[in-house]
């Protein structure tokens, strides 16, 4: 189970409170350790990055009217090499790199540490490409919660050798111009992650990439043989997408308790994008306890590439609901306790709030609606 980060956002004793670009812009020049910025409801340019510096905040002074951060630059912030970093109440829109970018400053073995970032939302970021809403590569024990990402080049959130996170409450939504390839993707080494609880519609090829194909050299802290391990994908409510999740040579990884509605063409896949030999091919994966609705459009129910371990992973319990026919689900080994053709009786389906009505006695304890949130492991 990873490790929260310390608290959601804690006051520093020196705030700084700015009201306009200038004021912004100095406030970030040389911060000093343990400054919280306050920003005023209003517009603000971006472009600001910020480097060593421990326990820098950002918030809006005003959550009901958060600070616009839009131009400026090709990213709104870069914190490198910045630990304790506590971003709340912002909105950061229309940049043409990365909407936000938190990094090691490239020491692999010496990652950014402890950071919260809080009902943020980031909009509109690409539009095509590799251009992230939120950037995060070699950042260790971390929180995104009640944030929204609408509109994305490459992947809402992109970790790069992250470890020890957690995702949740968030809503991911993609958008019409903009190429959108994952809602969340691990990779490069990145470990012990949960997502949770968020809305994921329409994210692109995958919603939750749990894995992908980095470069040897971007790699953190090293290369090992695995490009995502230990990651948890659970209680998220999925609409669209070519897949709702996708293992890419990934060691493990557990995905349960989700409801995954009419995707666009698989359920889910199991690839090996990084063939160095180094690499264990992809498997052990374990997919259980989800509500799958699913119509013509899925014609394979999981993709399952080269040079992978399909009969390694686990499938058990999860229910599958054709809306167009009768048709069972094919997968690469025999499920455990599946349910087959129980209509779960969607309500708002699709929607951040999709939920079963059905009191079908089968579907109890499967999908969303039966997540049971862990509580918050102690801080270590």
């Amino acid at each position: 189970m990873p490790f929260l980060a310390a608290a959601l956002f804690l006051l520093a004793p020196g705030d700084v409170r700015v009201s306009d670009s200038e004021g912004l812009r100095r406030a970030l020049r040389d911060p000093k350790p343990g400054t919280t910025v306050l920003l005023a409801p209003g517009t603000y340019e971006g472009g600001h990055h910020v480097s060593g510096v421990a326990g820098i905040g950002i918030r809006g002074a005003d959550p009901k009217d958060p600070p616009l951060v839009t131009g400026g630059g090709s990213t709104a912030f870069q914190f490198s090499a910045c630990s304790g970093i506590r971003l709340a109440h912002l909105r950061v829109k229309g940049f043409p790199g990365n909407g936000i970018n938190i990094d090691d400053g490239g020491v692999l073995d010496r990652p950014s540490r402890d950071v919260v970032v809080v009902s943020v939302s980031v909009e509109d970021t690409g539009p095509r490409g590799n251009h992230d809403g939120l950037k995060m590569s070699g950042v260790a024990g971390f929180l995104v919660k009640d944030c929204r990402f609408e509109g994305w080049g490459g992947s809402a959130i992109d970790m790069v050798g992250c470890r020890d996170g957690v995702v949740e409450s968030c809503r991911f939504l993609g958008k019409e111009g903009f190429s959108a390839s994952n809602g969340v993707q691990m990779k490069g080494g990145t470990r012990d992650v949960l997502v949770h609880l968020s809305w994921f519609r329409d994210c692109g090829d995958r919603a939750v990439n749990l894995g992908g194909s980095t470069g040897l050299p971007y790699f953190r802290p090293a290369v090992g043989d695995f490009e995502a391990k230990g990651i948890e994908v659970a209680g998220n409510r999925f609409h669209g997408s070519l897949a709702a999740v996708a293992f890419v040579t990934a060691s493990g990884g557990r995905v349960h308790h989700n409801t995954i509605h009419r995707p666009g063409k698989w359920i889910l896949r199991v690839l090996q994008e990084n063939t160095d030999a180094r690499f264990r091919p992809c498997g052990e994966g374990v997919f259980e306890e989800n509500l799958v609705v699913f119509d013509g459009a899925v014609t394979t129910f999981v993709n399952v590439g080269p040079n992978t371990a399909p009969g390694t992973f686990r499938f058990r319990r999860n229910a599958w609901f054709a809306v167009e026919g009768n048709r069972r689900p094919e997968l690469p080994v025999a499920e455990e306790d599946g349910v087959v053709g129980a209509d779960p009786k969607l309500e708002d389906p699709g929607g951040p709030a999709m939920r079963a009505t059905s009191r079908d006695p089968r579907l109890k304890g499967i999908g969303a609606d039966a997540y049971v949130k862990p509580p918050a492991p102690r801080v270590r």
